[in-house]
């Protein structure tokens, strides 16, 4: 029988419930289990692709196409295997299958409800997740906090679960414990009232990760025992760290993984930590640095909004920096800047490598990403023998910055950014003309894996050391099949198509360090023990 584990919230967001959960499920793992994770969005829409970035961060994309919370993100890189749509549900996801269900007659005729059929389906697909994956623990993170209007049927649906599997069930909640500046203590008083809220909703929980700037002591998880009826043993310490990679180690040292073993009456069976300790190890010894500068628009509004819309990315680049014992620090460069002053680009040069990413934003306002600007960073790139990386939109401005000074076709752009350009070298796909004149745009992407044959003799085949490899897209727009005899005959290498459909995937330039541009994204498949092939490569290049 496998075993479920729901973990939500208290006190406001973003205090780590992701990196937790897959944190939890690295321990298990240890200790010689299968897991799988899924995360819920308390969101109507259906999935993650037309969520508001600044608010919801990175779009993440798995294997078979979903777009997703950037959490997905944590739990494949933590667990390090591939999840699918299964192990992802928003509101609009759930209801729009339950209003199908009813208009198909599958209830038979009966008045369809709030409850018990929502949760009833939130249950059915954590079932049918855990059955995919076989796995024995199945983790679910519930979005936002508790008491939350949001999230009450999945909290419904949690306590459904512990009625009808008393055995089979825990929660663990993840709440925040503040210390006040003008105070200097540390507060218990916002996490009571978390527990209480979750109480309310039928749920007590089983285990407290006490997330705080300092590690809890003694005397503050005695409290939250005696006030949150929770075994002191389950209060668990989770201070602030600097690499979230740290964290398995933390719940390790604090016993977590054998508490919640003992919660089921289980034992550990094979198993140890120490590939995990010893990244940790090699992360905190490492003084020498690698400087890489990341061209993209510059939100001074909100930094973070960077961080967050390029987590996957910049995780990619951590993974490879310390496999080859560096330390990464990463730049971010104003794009804009280079559109209102040219001379500014000659910064590139304090940098080992720089990386034009995907689009941080879709839709109209892609229109505003100031497009001549990275265009410029990869001229300079491409002169200066600067090591470069090209993401999706990053390989697609390098083919117009190719076209236009090496091949002299004046007016070469993308019709995402001038729909009536004369010369379209990059072009939206056939279908995806359709469904843009339909307004057809949730979920509507090349999204997912797709094959791509190496060419030999590349760099990319060098990297990935195999001929044919499968990597995850998200976007509407190619380079024009049309140019490509131009472009090649003016030392454009294709170094890898989609065997499928005869698409260019990734393109070089010779007789420069690395000068790669990729239209899928790589990133999404970096995990911290195992980098990404691409990436590896890059930073090799950077240091040399």
């Amino acid at each position: 029988m496998a075993r479920f584990i729901f973990i939500a919230g208290g006190v406001m967001s973003g205090i780590g419930k992701g990196v937790s959960c897959a944190s939890i499920g690295r321990v298990l793992q240890s200790k010689g289990f299968s897991v799988t994770a899924l995360k819920i969005d308390p969101y109507i829409n259906v999935d993650a692709g037309t969520m508001d970035l600044p608010v919801h961060g990175e779009v993440f994309v798995t294997e078979d196409g979903d777009q997703c919370d950037q959490d997905m993100g944590n739990y494949e890189r933590f667990l390090d295997e591939n999840l699918s749509k299964e192990n992802y549900m928003t509101t609009g996801r759930v209801y729009q299958t339950v209003i199908n269900r009813e208009r198909n007659l599958e209830y038979g005729g009966k008045c369809v409800e709030v409850v018990p059929h929502i949760p009833e389906e939130v249950i059915r697909r954590i079932k049918k997740a855990q059955r995919k994956q076989r796995a024995d623990f199945c983790l679910i993170e519930i979005g936002g906090t508790v008491g939350e209007y949001q999230n009450l049927l999945f909290l419904e649906a949690a306590r459904m679960m512990k009625l009808s599997h008393p055995k089979d069930v825990i929660f663990i909640l993840v709440s925040y414990l503040p210390i006040p500046k003008m105070i200097g203590e540390m507060k218990t008083k916002p996490t009571q009232n978390a527990v209480k809220s979750l109480n309310m909703s039928g749920i007590q929980p089983d285990i407290i990760l006490g997330r705080s700037p300092l590690p809890l002591d003694e005397s503050r998880k005695r409290k939250i025992s005696n006030f949150c009826n929770v075994a002191e043993e389950n209060v668990i310490s989770a201070p602030d760290i600097k690499s979230i990679y740290e964290i398995p180690i933390n719940f390790e040292k604090e016993n977590l993984g054998n508490q919640i073993l003992k919660s089921f009456d289980m034992k550990a069976r094979v198993g140890d930590l120490k590939d995990w300790e010893k990244l940790i190890r090699k992360i905190k010894n490492l003084k020498k640095i690698v400087k890489i500068g990341i061209v993209e628009k510059y939100f001074k509004e909100d930094a973070t909004f960077l961080t967050d819309c390029y987590l996957s990315l910049i995780e990619a680049i951590k993974h490879a920096a310390w496999f080859s014992k560096r330390r990464p620090e990463i730049h971010w460069l104003s794009a804009e800047e280079y559109e209102k002053n040219s001379k500014l680009v000659q910064e590139l040069k304090k940098f080992d490598g720089i990386i034009i990413p995907s689009n941080s934003e879709k839709g109209t306002r892609s229109l505003k990403v100031p497009v001549e600007g990275k265009i410029r960073a990869i001229e300079f790139c491409r002169e200066n023998k600067i090591p470069f990386l090209g993401l999706c939109l990053g390989m697609q401005l390098a083919v117009v910055e190719f076209a236009r000074n090496i091949c002299k076709l004046k007016g070469a752009n993308s019709t995402e950014f001038a729909q009536k350009c004369q010369v379209p070298v990059i072009d939206v796909m056939l279908e995806q003309k359709e469904r843009l004149a339909k307004k057809n745009y949730g979920g509507t992407m090349r999204l997912g894996a797709y094959p791509c044959r190496l060419t030999s003799g590349t760099l990319s085949r060098k990297a990935y050391g195999s001929t044919l490899v499968s990597e995850r897209h998200r976007h509407r727009y190619e380079l024009n099949n049309e140019f490509r005899d131009i472009l090649e005959k003016k030392g454009m290498l294709m170094a890898g198509i989609n065997p499928e459909r005869n698409l260019v995937e990734i393109i070089e330039i010779p007789d420069h360090p690395f000068f790669v541009a990729i239209q899928f994204h790589p990133e999404f498949k970096s995990r911290p023990l195992r980098p990404h092939p691409l990436f590896r490569e890059f930073i090799r290049v950077c240091l040399r």
